[in-house]
């Protein structure tokens, strides 16, 4: 495959990019060498308080916050973990940043923000309208007597009135947490009610895989289940929520800009600036063993993180149209809102991607001339089982980029992208998480693309593969950890004052042959390779380790060869601890329509795994499932399934965090079936 290089003239004609001319400033201001990515990573992780003022300066954030004090303590005064400080006296708002873009002499003219839903309906906002449509909110909001530290909750598609909440939310210095309406009511509130919002916004229905969901019941239940509520705006018809004491109002009143209410509140001072740290918007945990986990993030470790991953590794500025198919559930939304940071034009779907067929984002994307596409693996999955040639059914001649997430990329996709979206486009299979809101590592413009890896560590993370005992590892599987703090690392947990929880998620694990007082590391929880090349490949949860006969493997590396079979849908392997030592691991599978599991596919996966993994790999068991249970993300639940197999006491999985909950029973009776 061609390298990542994204082509873009400079004033003096050369091809660059983004990454390209910060690692210019950097050389001239610093005098560090930065003639190749890998030395300008270990500048950003052994300098982090330069690192983090050049992309400061680069995106000059004086512009929203004032002047950046001298010296490496005005960015990072303490490298704890967790509790690192960072820009200690800065005072921002994110939406200034976004709003910086609405200043342009083509504002009035220059599209924001395109919404289309699964009827192909489309709606789109120009920046001026977004920043009018959100500051309105905004005083619609004071009206409400929201203020800095309330917090306005969201059930909602993926559709521009979202941005326009969260942002107008943002401005009063209030606290955002969104949640899809895939979501029965009281799985949102399983999340929501935790924060005790002033207000929720919900929308009365949307459309999905060819039906019309009504969501306007499933509204009020939510709106009922949030204690101390004071005020539900409605995007659609709040006539059809019922009277519960509380202010009920449509969205169209509330983004009205030249209502009588909206013109008596003050709004001077909107967006109110607030501390680097200061909560922008709390993100919850699969919650599928235990209760939801609510992770705060702040207002600048986001502004600043954003701008690096979407403006310096995927080259996104003003020019681009960005599109990541993605829910409010799902840290991407979040994500793709930095398209606004940069100032590119962003696209909301709220629809089925595979309805009327896997062509759907396909054709989304020639539509609106999408330049950067995100996606998961089981849409391109879905796509290379259908056949389908994008690249030869579409014009894509616009799309110079395609990200993917939720779970590693196999080899074989790059390779059908290569093959049917264009040889040589840019893949960027990318790997982060809620807990930070951003990426780890991934694909950066202009770094070359193996099939099957992640380009590079991220610049600004300290990523390494450790060994039980520490020890780095190169070319070996080891714990993903990471050896410093990051801008966008949690700011906290809701409720947990002391910081027990939050320091039990990624601090508390145990390294063998080490001292009690090492300084901590954040521990991920996955497997990974860091290669001598710089690249990772991603091997799965390390809290879902295979090891049979005495070798730790990964489940991706098994789901890569069997999900490439053209009889396989989807895998699901599991390493089940027996009683006297014994273990089980078998292998589910679900079929694509017309094929069957006989013994000539049962051969067919074995020989693979055994020819592209290793004898060792090869599964006890290879059974037909109806299904594979996901969290509403997309993930696999590889954990608390191995848990319910093994017959262990105690395992409480919700129903509500799950995409179909009746698989949990068919797992549950296989496990009584096994005869160890």
């Amino acid at each position: 495959m061609a390298s990542s290089t994204v082509p873009r003239s400079s004033e003096r004609g050369e091809i660059t990019t983004r990454i390209d001319d910060f690692a210019r400033q950097v050389a001239e201001r610093y005098g560090v060498d930065t003639s190749s990515y890998e030395t300008l990573w270990s500048w950003s992780v052994d300098s982090p308080a330069q690192f983090w003022r050049a992309v400061w300066d680069f995106y000059d954030l004086d512009a929203i916050a004032g002047p950046l004090a001298e010296g490496d303590d005005a960015v990072l005064a303490s490298t704890e973990m967790p509790g690192a400080q960072w820009f200690s006296d800065v005072t921002l708002n994110y939406v200034d940043q976004v709003f910086r873009h609405a200043d342009d002499p083509d504002a009035a003219a220059r599209t924001a923000i395109v919404g289309v839903d699964e009827s192909g309906t489309l709606v789109s906002l120009t920046w001026a309208q977004l920043r009018e449509q959100s500051l309105s909110f905004a005083r619609t909001l004071r009206r409400l007597g929201v203020g800095v530290g309330d917090v306005v909750a969201a059930y909602l598609p993926d559709i521009p009135e979202a941005l326009v909440a969260f942002l107008g939310t943002a401005a009063v210095g209030a606290i955002w947490s969104g949640c899809g309406q895939d979501y029965a009511p009281s799985g949102a509130a399983g999340r929501l009610a935790q924060l005790e919002p002033k207000v929720l916004v919900t929308a009365d229905g949307y459309r999905y895989n060819g039906k019309d969901m009504d969501k306007a019941a499933d509204s009020a239940e939510l709106a009922g289940l949030l204690e101390g509520l004071g005020s539900h705006i409605v995007v659609g018809d709040p006539s059809r929520q019922p009277a519960r004491g509380i202010e009920v109002l449509s969205y169209e009143s509330a983004i009205a800009s030249n209502s009588q209410a909206q013109s008596d509140v003050r709004d001077a001072d909107i967006p109110v600036r607030v501390g680097f740290d200061h909560p922008l918007w709390v993100l919850f945990s699969s919650g599928t063993t235990g209760r939801p986990k609510g992770i705060v993030h702040g207002h600048g470790g986001v502004v600043v993180e954003h701008l690096k991953a979407a403006g310096l590794h995927a080259d996104l500025s003003r020019d681009d149209v960005f599109f990541w198919h993605t829910a409010l559930s799902w840290m991407m939304w979040n994500f793709q809102a930095a398209g606004l940071l940069v100032g590119a034009e962003i696209v909301c779907y709220s629809g089925s991607p595979l309805y009327p067929d896997a062509d759907r984002l396909w054709a989304l994307v020639a539509d609106e001339r999408v330049t950067y596409f995100g996606t998961s693996p089981g849409q391109l999955q879905a796509s290379r089982k259908a056949g389908l040639r994008p690249g030869r059914d579409h014009d894509l001649a616009a799309l110079r980029g395609i990200g993917s997430t939720g779970s590693a990329l196999s080899a074989d996709l790059f390779d059908w992208i290569d093959e049917n979206v264009r040889p040589g486009i840019p893949v960027s299979s990318i790997s982060g998480g809620t807990d930070v809101v951003t990426a780890f590592a991934g694909g950066s413009s202009g770094q070359p693309v193996v099939p099957g890896e992640l380009s590079v560590r991220y610049l600004g993370v300290a990523l390494a593969s450790w060994a039980p005992d520490t020890t780095p590892l190169i070319g070996e599987v080891g714990e993903m950890v990471v050896t410093a703090p990051m801008p966008s690392m949690p700011v906290s947990f809701w409720n947990d004052p002391d910081g027990a929880r939050y320091r039990a998620a990624y601090f508390a694990h145990e390294w063998s042959g080490t001292e009690t007082d090492s300084e901590p590391v954040w521990r991920h929880g996955d497997w990974v390779t860091v290669t001598d090349r710089g690249s990772l490949i991603i091997h799965g949860r390390s809290d879902a380790t295979l090891n049979k006969q005495g070798v730790r493997m990964g489940s991706a590396d098994i789901y890569e060869v069997v999900e490439s079979l053209p009889e396989i849908a989807e895998a699901f392997v599991l390493g089940v601890d027996g009683p006297d030592g014994k273990y089980w691991m078998p292998l589910f599978v679900t079929l694509v329509p017309g094929a069957t599991l006989d013994d000539d596919l049962r051969s067919t996966i074995a020989s693979s795994i055994r020819t592209r993994l290793s004898p060792r790999h090869v599964p006890d068991e290879v059974i037909e499932a109806p299904g594979i249970p996901h969290t509403r993300t997309g993930k696999k639940l590889e954990v608390p399934v191995t848990a319910i197999l093994a017959g262990r006491s105690g395992v409480d999985v919700d129903p509500r965090s799950i995409d179909d909950p009746g698989l949990i029973d068919w797992y549950s009776e296989r496990g009584r079936e096994h005869q160890w």
